[in-house]
């Protein structure tokens, strides 16, 4: 299967296109977004990485009639997990927070919570290819993200926002003069997962806090997620408020003990020498 055929893609206006992966059908299925700039054009997110997703942007033209006389395409992953990070291999630029570097430098599927069936593939990308030799590729990443950075595509800025607890590495990307947020799996319009390997329910509330923060101080009007649909500030701060409310009662915590439980088992299983190593 080409590329053209795998993704396919939407353009919300002002150099910003949403993609996407067709024929990976499942609710882990990621949101790339391509966003352009007068020096710098920058991919976050990568989704799976079984086509080649440079490729296809260059192939629909959606980088302009010269893209050449720009830096080289930046992908940023918002974080470190498979669905996200699986196409970095395919770009000479990859951005990500440092506190996943060594996840992603050494192929550590374990970390990258790799979990991925056939079932969810409707069209397989190869004759013959099978979910379970799937594998997040090794990859050195070449910007190494912290708390206020900014990345500056000449005509616009993206600001990192170091949002921990779905996963450690987990960020956001802020872009302050059109007040759109970039949030991967921090927040989307599903249930918030704070039970995979590197979770941590404290720093998620601390997360979310911030998020209300940015709601409450109207530097938030619409928000474009890891998962699903876009949304606007309302939303994200109804998210946000009942994830803090529940996620200390008793109930919750067991949920979330339970599932960390059964997927630490689960994907030790499905990825042995990224877990034992």
């Amino acid at each position: 299967m080409s590329a053209a055929d795998w993704y396919a893609h939407k353009s919300l206006g002002d150099g910003l296109f949403w993609i996407q992966e067709r024929f990976y059908q499942s609710e882990n299925r990621a949101n790339i977004w391509l966003l352009r700039g007068s020096h710098q054009d920058v991919v976050i997110d990568t989704g799976l990485g079984l086509r080649s997703l440079p490729d296809y942007i260059d192939g629909k033209g959606l980088l302009g009639e010269d893209p050449q006389r720009k830096n080289p395409l930046l992908a940023i992953a918002t974080h470190a997990h498979f669905d996200h990070s699986g196409g970095l291999h395919q770009f000479q630029q990859v951005g990500v927070h440092s506190a996943e570097v060594d996840a992603l430098a050494n192929g550590d599927n374990f970390e990258t919570a790799t979990w991925l069936s056939d079932r969810e593939i409707a069209e397989a990308p190869s004759p013959g290819w099978r979910a379970r030799h799937y594998r997040v590729k090794a990859v050195q990443p070449t910007h190494i993200l912290q708390e206020g950075d900014v990345i500056n595509l000449g005509n616009r800025q993206l600001t990192v926002l170091h949002m921990p607890g779905h996963s450690r590495g987990s960020i956001c990307l802020h872009d302050r003069d059109n007040k759109l947020l970039f949030s991967g799996d921090v927040v989307y319009d599903g249930a918030m997962i704070d039970w995979l390997p590197y979770s941590r329910v404290s720093d998620y509330i601390s997360s979310c806090e911030r998020l209300v923060g940015l709601v409450d101080s109207e530097q938030v009007d619409q928000v474009l997620p890891g998962h699903y649909n876009t949304f606007g500030a309302k939303r994200l701060h109804r998210i946000a408020s009942t994830y803090i409310s529940r996620a200390g009662t008793c109930p919750a915590k067991f949920s979330t003990f339970a599932w960390g439980t059964l997927a630490g088992v689960a994907l030790r299983a499905f990825n042995p020498r990224s877990a034992c190593s």
